[in-house]
């Protein structure tokens, strides 16, 4: 969606080498926050309100399918901009900046590693109080892991 590389093609791959697999699921009656629900090949899939796929309400509603983003190990994180701290800058909706908030006092916490292409990384992008930077950010071209903080 708009830019972001699609990391659809990582699902199978995932899946067929035993990694359990969360999808990203706009949140019922919270506004602007996702859930993250279990994922094989025979999920029920949806289309959201952005066009994006993603499982069901019905299937991710039932708490046995459904983690909070808390006790994922790795989160793969879509962007449209980052630069070489590794910060973010998404679609502006803030989705993984307010599910993500807990970071920022919780540990241990998900590692998070964005996706995209090189041509996105710009020399610097402002940070806000409520930003949550990645861990490291892989691209078409090559791997960027920020210095230590």
């Amino acid at each position: 969606m708009g830019g972001e590389i699609d990391p659809q093609p990582l699902l199978h791959w995932l899946y067929r080498r035993g990694v359990s697999v969360y999808l990203p699921v706009l949140r019922p009656l919270a506004e602007n926050s996702l859930w993250f629900v279990a994922y094989h090949p025979h999920t029920p899939m949806v289309t959201n309100r952005f066009g994006i796929a993603e499982p069901s309400l019905r299937f991710g509603a039932r708490r046995p399918n459904r983690l909070p983003a808390w006790a994922l190990d790795t989160l793969i994180v879509p962007l449209v901009g980052f630069d070489q701290e590794a910060n973010r800058m998404g679609m502006g909706g803030g989705f993984y900046d307010r599910t993500l908030s807990f970071m920022r006092y919780r540990r241990p916490a998900p590692a998070l590693i964005g996706v995209a292409h090189a041509c996105q990384q710009v020399a610097h992008l402002p940070v806000e109080p409520w930003d949550i930077p990645l861990t490291t950010i892989a691209t078409d071209t090559s791997i960027v892991r920020p210095p230590k903080r």
